[in-house]
């Protein structure tokens, strides 16, 4: 069964899950992903502070790890 994010996840450990998730999150506008908050911050909190629509990014990176072959 693929793995799946939740906007719960932290930033970390989605992109421990399949780092060519990042170009997703750079697509959404969320570029902090080296920042030190990475390791604290969920895809939700992250998604708040920099206006992202967390439903829709969660979605995006869903859908490519569900068709990728990770």
């Amino acid at each position: 069964m693929a793995a799946k994010i939740t906007k719960e996840m932290l930033i970390s450990e989605a992109i421990e899950l399949d780092e060519k998730l990042i170009p997703i999150f750079f697509a959404h506008g969320l570029h902090c992903l080296g920042c030190a908050m990475a390791d604290h911050e969920s895809l939700e909190e992250a998604s708040e502070a920099h206006n992202i629509d967390v439903d829709k990014l969660v979605a995006d990176l869903n859908s490519y790890l569900e068709t990728s072959e990770y």
